[in-house]
Protein backbone atom coordinates (compact mmCIF):
# COMPACT_ATOMS: atom_id res chain seq x y z
CA UNK A 1 0.00 0.00 0.00
CA UNK A 2 1.20 3.61 -0.64
CA UNK A 3 -0.16 6.32 1.54
CA UNK A 4 -0.68 9.71 0.46
CA UNK A 5 -0.99 12.64 3.12
CA UNK A 6 -2.47 15.90 1.95
CA UNK A 7 -4.60 13.87 -0.59
CA UNK A 8 -7.74 16.10 -0.87
CA UNK A 9 -5.83 18.68 -0.86
CA UNK A 10 -4.45 20.70 -4.06
CA UNK A 11 -1.20 18.52 -5.19
CA UNK A 12 -1.86 15.59 -3.18
CA UNK A 13 -5.38 14.63 -5.12
CA UNK A 14 -3.11 15.24 -8.48
CA UNK A 15 -0.66 12.46 -7.28
CA UNK A 16 -3.72 10.38 -6.49
CA UNK A 17 -4.49 10.52 -9.92
CA UNK A 18 -0.98 9.90 -11.51
CA UNK A 19 -0.55 7.35 -9.05
CA UNK A 20 -3.82 5.69 -10.41
CA UNK A 21 -3.04 6.66 -14.16
CA UNK A 22 0.17 4.62 -13.47
CA UNK A 23 -1.99 1.61 -12.16
CA UNK A 24 -1.18 2.43 -8.68
CA UNK A 25 -4.84 2.17 -6.81
CA UNK A 26 -3.77 -0.07 -3.65
CA UNK A 27 -3.62 3.78 -1.51
CA UNK A 28 -4.54 5.37 1.89
CA UNK A 29 -5.88 8.64 1.51
CA UNK A 30 -4.97 10.93 4.68
CA UNK A 31 -6.19 14.44 5.20
CA UNK A 32 -8.37 16.39 7.28
CA UNK A 33 -11.96 15.33 4.99
CA UNK A 34 -14.44 17.14 7.20
CA UNK A 35 -13.30 20.23 4.94
CA UNK A 36 -16.24 19.56 2.61
CA UNK A 37 -14.54 21.95 0.13
CA UNK A 38 -12.23 19.64 -0.82
CA UNK A 39 -14.56 16.68 -1.61
CA UNK A 40 -14.53 17.30 -5.08
CA UNK A 41 -10.85 16.63 -5.51
CA UNK A 42 -11.32 12.71 -4.94
CA UNK A 43 -14.07 12.17 -7.08
CA UNK A 44 -14.08 9.40 -9.45
CA UNK A 45 -9.73 8.51 -7.88
CA UNK A 46 -9.19 5.07 -6.66
CA UNK A 47 -8.47 3.76 -3.28
CA UNK A 48 -8.77 1.58 -0.60
CA UNK A 49 -9.14 3.60 2.33
CA UNK A 50 -9.52 7.40 4.02
CA UNK A 51 -8.16 8.33 7.29
CA UNK A 52 -8.33 11.09 9.35
CA UNK A 53 -5.04 13.39 9.55
CA UNK A 54 -5.73 12.96 13.44
CA UNK A 55 -5.70 9.50 13.36
CA UNK A 56 -3.39 8.72 11.08
CA UNK A 57 -0.06 7.83 13.03
CA UNK A 58 -2.47 5.74 15.54
CA UNK A 59 -3.46 3.53 12.76
CA UNK A 60 0.10 3.34 11.07
CA UNK A 61 1.58 1.62 14.25
CA UNK A 62 -1.34 -0.57 14.85
CA UNK A 63 -1.25 -1.48 11.20
CA UNK A 64 2.80 -2.15 11.04
CA UNK A 65 3.91 -3.60 7.70
CA UNK A 66 1.29 -3.00 5.55
CA UNK A 67 2.67 0.76 3.87
CA UNK A 68 5.22 0.24 1.47
CA UNK A 69 5.59 3.95 0.92
CA UNK A 70 4.38 6.87 2.25
CA UNK A 71 4.01 10.52 0.61
CA UNK A 72 3.69 13.05 2.86
CA UNK A 73 2.38 15.84 1.31
CA UNK A 74 -0.12 17.44 4.00
CA UNK A 75 0.33 20.79 5.52
CA UNK A 76 -0.68 23.53 7.02
CA UNK A 77 0.84 26.15 4.10
CA UNK A 78 -1.30 29.59 4.97
CA UNK A 79 1.56 31.94 5.05
CA UNK A 80 -0.27 34.51 6.39
CA UNK A 81 -1.11 32.51 9.57
CA UNK A 82 1.32 33.72 12.42
CA UNK A 83 0.66 31.14 15.33
CA UNK A 84 3.74 29.17 15.57
CA UNK A 85 2.07 26.24 17.48
CA UNK A 86 -0.38 25.56 14.79
CA UNK A 87 2.80 25.01 12.50
CA UNK A 88 4.95 23.15 15.43
CA UNK A 89 1.99 20.67 15.60
CA UNK A 90 1.21 20.17 12.03
CA UNK A 91 4.23 20.53 9.96
CA UNK A 92 6.87 19.68 12.63
CA UNK A 93 6.38 17.76 14.94
CA UNK A 94 3.30 16.08 12.96
CA UNK A 95 6.38 14.76 10.05
CA UNK A 96 9.03 14.01 13.24
CA UNK A 97 6.50 10.97 13.98
CA UNK A 98 6.52 10.05 10.07
CA UNK A 99 9.98 9.87 9.71
CA UNK A 100 10.92 8.16 12.79
CA UNK A 101 7.99 5.40 11.83
CA UNK A 102 9.39 5.30 8.53
CA UNK A 103 12.87 4.95 10.01
CA UNK A 104 12.12 2.02 12.54
CA UNK A 105 10.24 0.03 10.26
CA UNK A 106 12.02 0.69 6.95
CA UNK A 107 9.75 2.28 5.06
CA UNK A 108 10.78 4.96 2.10
CA UNK A 109 9.40 8.66 2.70
CA UNK A 110 8.61 11.70 0.21
CA UNK A 111 7.99 14.58 1.99
CA UNK A 112 7.18 18.63 1.17
CA UNK A 113 9.48 20.95 2.15
CA UNK A 114 9.08 24.27 0.80
CA UNK A 115 11.13 27.01 -1.42
CA UNK A 116 9.51 29.30 1.75
CA UNK A 117 12.42 28.45 3.79
CA UNK A 118 14.57 30.24 1.56
CA UNK A 119 13.40 33.58 2.88
CA UNK A 120 14.18 36.52 1.26
CA UNK A 121 17.00 34.40 -1.13
CA UNK A 122 19.72 36.28 0.72
CA UNK A 123 21.74 32.69 0.51
CA UNK A 124 20.62 31.99 -3.52
CA UNK A 125 18.09 29.19 -4.38
CA UNK A 126 20.64 26.27 -4.32
CA UNK A 127 19.58 23.06 -2.51
CA UNK A 128 22.79 22.45 -1.09
CA UNK A 129 22.41 20.75 2.69
CA UNK A 130 25.11 22.73 4.24
CA UNK A 131 23.31 26.01 3.38
CA UNK A 132 20.42 24.89 5.48
CA UNK A 133 21.08 25.94 9.08
CA UNK A 134 21.69 29.32 7.47
CA UNK A 135 18.71 29.81 6.09
CA UNK A 136 16.23 32.75 7.12
CA UNK A 137 12.58 32.00 6.20
CA UNK A 138 10.33 35.17 6.68
CA UNK A 139 7.10 33.48 8.21
CA UNK A 140 6.31 30.87 10.51
CA UNK A 141 5.46 28.36 7.42
CA UNK A 142 8.72 29.06 6.30
CA UNK A 143 10.07 28.33 9.34
CA UNK A 144 8.13 25.09 10.24
CA UNK A 145 9.46 23.54 7.14
CA UNK A 146 13.43 24.70 7.57
CA UNK A 147 13.04 23.57 11.24
CA UNK A 148 11.91 19.65 9.83
CA UNK A 149 14.75 19.94 7.24
CA UNK A 150 17.36 20.75 9.41
CA UNK A 151 16.15 18.39 12.06
CA UNK A 152 16.23 15.68 9.57
CA UNK A 153 19.67 16.58 8.39
CA UNK A 154 20.92 15.35 12.04
CA UNK A 155 19.59 12.15 12.52
CA UNK A 156 21.72 9.58 12.54
CA UNK A 157 19.26 6.99 11.15
CA UNK A 158 16.88 7.19 8.22
CA UNK A 159 14.68 5.41 6.19
CA UNK A 160 15.64 3.53 3.31
CA UNK A 161 15.00 6.77 1.40
CA UNK A 162 13.81 9.72 2.75
CA UNK A 163 13.30 12.81 0.10
CA UNK A 164 12.27 16.16 0.94
CA UNK A 165 11.15 18.13 -2.12
CA UNK A 166 11.07 21.99 -1.79
CA UNK A 167 8.20 23.24 -3.84
CA UNK A 168 8.50 26.46 -5.20
CA UNK A 169 5.40 28.26 -6.84
CA UNK A 170 2.96 25.76 -7.70
CA UNK A 171 -0.25 25.67 -10.00
CA UNK A 172 -2.67 23.94 -11.56
CA UNK A 173 -6.08 22.40 -11.55
CA UNK A 174 -7.45 21.13 -7.98
CA UNK A 175 -7.00 24.63 -6.06
CA UNK A 176 -10.70 25.79 -6.57
CA UNK A 177 -10.59 25.12 -2.39
CA UNK A 178 -7.79 27.40 -1.85
CA UNK A 179 -9.51 30.53 -1.52
CA UNK A 180 -6.72 33.62 -0.96
CA UNK A 181 -4.28 30.75 -0.71
CA UNK A 182 -4.69 29.09 -4.67
CA UNK A 183 -2.08 30.30 -7.59
CA UNK A 184 -1.98 33.70 -9.07
CA UNK A 185 -2.90 32.08 -12.36
CA UNK A 186 -6.14 31.00 -10.62
CA UNK A 187 -7.11 34.13 -8.92
CA UNK A 188 -6.06 35.94 -12.76
CA UNK A 189 -8.43 33.93 -14.77
CA UNK A 190 -11.42 34.63 -11.96
CA UNK A 191 -10.56 38.66 -12.26
CA UNK A 192 -10.90 38.92 -15.79
CA UNK A 193 -13.69 37.10 -15.85
CA UNK A 194 -15.23 39.32 -13.10
CA UNK A 195 -13.58 42.60 -14.19
CA UNK A 196 -11.89 42.03 -17.89
CA UNK A 197 -8.48 43.29 -15.71
CA UNK A 198 -5.81 41.68 -13.90
CA UNK A 199 -4.06 43.45 -10.35
CA UNK A 200 -0.38 43.14 -10.23
CA UNK A 201 1.79 44.39 -7.61
CA UNK A 202 3.42 48.05 -8.52
CA UNK A 203 7.04 47.43 -7.44
CA UNK A 204 8.30 49.60 -4.88
CA UNK A 205 11.98 49.05 -5.34
CA UNK A 206 13.81 51.07 -8.33
CA UNK A 207 15.78 47.96 -10.00
CA UNK A 208 11.96 46.06 -11.08
CA UNK A 209 9.87 47.40 -13.08
CA UNK A 210 5.86 47.45 -11.91
CA UNK A 211 5.04 43.56 -12.28
CA UNK A 212 8.20 42.44 -13.24
CA UNK A 213 9.07 40.63 -9.68
CA UNK A 214 9.95 37.19 -10.88
CA UNK A 215 9.06 33.83 -9.47
CA UNK A 216 9.56 30.42 -10.22
CA UNK A 217 6.13 29.14 -11.45
CA UNK A 218 5.90 25.05 -11.70
CA UNK A 219 3.12 23.50 -13.09
CA UNK A 220 1.89 20.91 -10.69
CA UNK A 221 2.09 18.19 -13.45
CA UNK A 222 5.64 17.89 -13.42
CA UNK A 223 5.89 18.21 -9.52
CA UNK A 224 4.06 14.95 -9.55
CA UNK A 225 5.86 13.35 -12.13
CA UNK A 226 8.95 14.19 -10.32
CA UNK A 227 7.07 12.79 -6.93
CA UNK A 228 6.39 9.40 -8.74
CA UNK A 229 10.03 9.93 -9.71
CA UNK A 230 11.69 8.86 -6.55
CA UNK A 231 9.15 5.57 -5.94
CA UNK A 232 11.49 2.73 -5.89
CA UNK A 233 14.74 4.83 -6.40
CA UNK A 234 17.99 3.83 -3.91
CA UNK A 235 21.01 5.61 -3.25
CA UNK A 236 19.11 9.33 -3.99
CA UNK A 237 18.22 10.30 -0.44
CA UNK A 238 18.48 14.35 0.51
CA UNK A 239 16.78 17.20 -0.22
CA UNK A 240 15.81 18.94 -3.36
CA UNK A 241 14.29 21.86 -5.12
CA UNK A 242 11.33 21.12 -6.93
CA UNK A 243 10.85 24.40 -9.39
CA UNK A 244 10.72 24.88 -13.04
CA UNK A 245 14.20 26.57 -13.11
CA UNK A 246 13.10 29.42 -14.83
CA UNK A 247 12.09 32.67 -12.67
CA UNK A 248 9.36 34.36 -14.79
CA UNK A 249 7.33 37.86 -13.94
CA UNK A 250 4.08 38.19 -12.95
CA UNK A 251 3.27 40.28 -15.93
CA UNK A 252 4.31 36.74 -17.92
CA UNK A 253 1.81 35.30 -16.02
CA UNK A 254 -0.65 37.64 -16.74
CA UNK A 255 -0.46 37.83 -20.06
CA UNK A 256 -0.31 34.16 -20.76
CA UNK A 257 -3.53 34.32 -18.54
CA UNK A 258 -5.47 36.61 -20.78
CA UNK A 259 -4.22 34.92 -24.43
CA UNK A 260 -5.43 31.17 -22.73
CA UNK A 261 -8.47 32.92 -22.60
CA UNK A 262 -8.55 34.60 -25.63
CA UNK A 263 -8.69 38.29 -24.80
CA UNK A 264 -6.74 41.26 -24.80
CA UNK A 265 -4.01 41.96 -22.14
CA UNK A 266 -5.17 44.82 -19.50
CA UNK A 267 -3.32 44.97 -16.25
CA UNK A 268 -3.86 47.35 -13.29
CA UNK A 269 -1.10 48.19 -10.60
CA UNK A 270 -1.78 48.39 -6.81
CA UNK A 271 0.76 48.95 -3.86
CA UNK A 272 1.86 46.17 -2.01
CA UNK A 273 -0.09 46.25 0.99
CA UNK A 274 2.31 48.02 4.10
CA UNK A 275 1.70 44.92 6.29
CA UNK A 276 3.54 42.62 3.98
CA UNK A 277 5.78 45.21 1.84
CA UNK A 278 9.10 44.31 3.67
CA UNK A 279 8.67 40.72 3.47
CA UNK A 280 7.67 40.82 -0.34
CA UNK A 281 9.58 38.10 -2.47
CA UNK A 282 10.96 39.84 -5.56
CA UNK A 283 12.88 36.67 -7.18
CA UNK A 284 12.88 33.44 -6.35
CA UNK A 285 14.58 30.94 -9.00
CA UNK A 286 15.16 27.11 -8.54
CA UNK A 287 18.34 25.78 -9.04
CA UNK A 288 17.72 22.18 -10.64
CA UNK A 289 21.00 20.32 -10.82
CA UNK A 290 20.75 17.74 -8.11
CA UNK A 291 17.59 16.68 -8.85
CA UNK A 292 19.45 16.11 -13.34
CA UNK A 293 22.45 14.46 -11.25
CA UNK A 294 19.75 11.61 -10.03
CA UNK A 295 18.63 11.28 -13.27
CA UNK A 296 15.85 13.05 -13.90
CA UNK A 297 15.29 14.47 -17.05
CA UNK A 298 11.85 14.95 -18.09
CA UNK A 299 11.52 18.60 -19.95
CA UNK A 300 9.44 20.89 -17.59
CA UNK A 301 6.37 23.05 -18.89
CA UNK A 302 7.18 26.43 -19.89
CA UNK A 303 5.15 29.03 -18.22
CA UNK A 304 2.90 29.73 -21.50
CA UNK A 305 2.13 26.01 -21.97
CA UNK A 306 1.76 25.22 -18.35
CA UNK A 307 -1.16 27.95 -17.90
CA UNK A 308 -2.41 27.45 -21.60
CA UNK A 309 -3.43 23.85 -20.38
CA UNK A 310 -4.36 24.66 -17.16
CA UNK A 311 -7.00 28.06 -18.19
CA UNK A 312 -8.16 25.75 -21.60
CA UNK A 313 -8.51 22.36 -19.85
CA UNK A 314 -9.60 22.94 -16.16
CA UNK A 315 -10.43 26.26 -15.18
CA UNK A 316 -12.56 27.23 -18.42
CA UNK A 317 -14.79 23.88 -18.69
CA UNK A 318 -14.19 23.63 -14.44
CA UNK A 319 -12.84 20.45 -14.45
CA UNK A 320 -10.87 18.50 -12.17
CA UNK A 321 -7.73 16.40 -12.63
Amino acid sequence: MIVVTGAAGFIGSCLVRRLNDAGLNDLILVDDFTDKAKSANLEGKNFIKQIQRDDFIRWLTNNVGLVKFIYHIGARTDTTEFDVSIFNRLNLDYTKSLLKYCTDHKVPLVYASSAATYGSGELGYDDDESLIPELKPLNPYGASKNDFDKWALKQTTHPPLWVGLKFFNVYGPNEYHKKRMASVIFHAFNQVNQTGKVKLFRSHRPDYKDGWQLRDFVYVKDVIEVCLFFNNKENVSGIYNLGSGTARSFYDLAAATFKAMKKDLNIEYIDIPADIRDKYQYFTEAKMRKLQAVGYSNSFFTLENGVFDYVSNFLIPNYYF
